[in-house]
């Protein structure tokens, strides 16, 4: 039989992955495994060191009760990293660290991935290619009827009365169309975020929200912020994919968008009171498609993308610059 003394620590020392322990001032205690990949230091450096302002932040989000689920990737690899909180009689002392590097997908899961985000790409150019149909063709022909209506009123504004009611009632059926078709662009095209700005976008997206949510629903992001317009345009989809899963699967009563300033750049978070889940299911096959759409957003811009939840105590998902967090 082997020593029971050892073969847990050897158990952690020898294993793929790389376990950690820290403390409230972001001290590693213990430090198992490889972790030069994350940190760019080895166990014997980082044991007894504060981490970095970076991991010192992300720590204290463990520290507030939270499971926090990161996926990023360090040079050729990726890893999945996972910080929870440790609790003694019931207080949080320490925060553990778990990072698994999960570079060798399968063959299969690549393929499904790469099918998934091309299908992405075919959408993105499908849905611009119509909301340019609809702005350029279909408005421009609504709005010259218009124009064509108002001049046989004015001919006949004369002659007969009623006809002239009956066209003016026509013109306002007209102008609801009118109306309809831009708003339905205005949603088909991510470039639109590209030229009104990312704060009347999000307002358009939570009066459309609204509609569907019947709960509070709160924007808090500054008017005057600066934002590159690709960068704008990646964190109004990742918003929107955000809003929608939590509508539609947090059971939520509470919705909050935020756009903060940070030395990094702009940072989004939005934030729901709904049931949670657990991070593991974001996970190898179990992840879904909203999540890998917000991927493929973050990625574009150069966005680190950011999720964490509890069971009951809803979810954060955070997009912004490396550092902004």
């Amino acid at each position: 039989m082997p020593d029971a003394e050892w073969l847990p620590k050897a158990f952690l020392e020898q294993c793929p992955a790389c376990f950690w322990i820290a403390g409230p001032e972001g001290v590693m205690h213990e430090v198992y495994g490889d972790p030069s990949p994350i940190f760019g230091k080895s166990a014997e450096e980082l044991k007894g060191q504060p981490a970095s302002k970076l991991w010192t932040a992300r720590f204290g989000r463990a520290f507030a009760g939270e499971t926090v689920l990161l996926r990023e990737r360090h040079g050729n690899s990726t890893w999945y990293i996972t910080l929870f909180p440790i609790r003694h009689e019931g207080e949080i002392g320490y925060v553990g660290g778990i990072a698994r590097e999960i570079t060798p997908w399968s063959t299969a899961e690549q393929e499904l991935r790469q099918t998934v985000l091309s299908a992405l790409k075919a959408q993105e150019f499908d849905r611009k290619m119509a909301s340019k149909f609809l702005h350029d063709s279909v408005g421009q022909n609504l709005t010259a009827l218009g124009l064509q209506l108002d001049l046989v009123r004015m001919d006949l504004e004369g002659l007969s009365p009623e006809a002239c009611e009956r066209i003016a009632g026509i013109q306002k059926m007209l102008e609801t169309m009118m109306e309809e078709v831009r708003e339905y662009s205005y949603e088909l095209n991510p470039s639109t975020v590209e030229r009104a700005g990312l704060r009347p976008a999000l307002d358009r997206l939570t009066a459309r929200m609204r509609e569907r949510f019947g709960g509070a629903l709160r924007i808090n992001a500054d008017p005057s912020l600066k934002i590159d317009p690709k960068v704008a345009a990646a964190l109004y989809q990742i918003a929107q994919e955000a809003v929608q899963n939590a509508v539609e699967h947090a059971s939520c009563s509470a919705i909050e968008i935020a756009v903060k300033s940070t030395r990094s750049g702009p940072l989004l978070e939005v934030k729901d009171n709904g049931r949670g889940f657990d991070p593991g299911d974001t996970l190898g096959a179990r992840r879904g498609l909203g999540l890998l759409s917000m991927e493929h957003y973050a990625a574009q811009a150069g966005l680190e993308l950011a999720i964490t939840s509890e069971r009951d105590a809803g979810t954060v998902v955070r997009a912004g610059f490396p550092g902004a967090a």
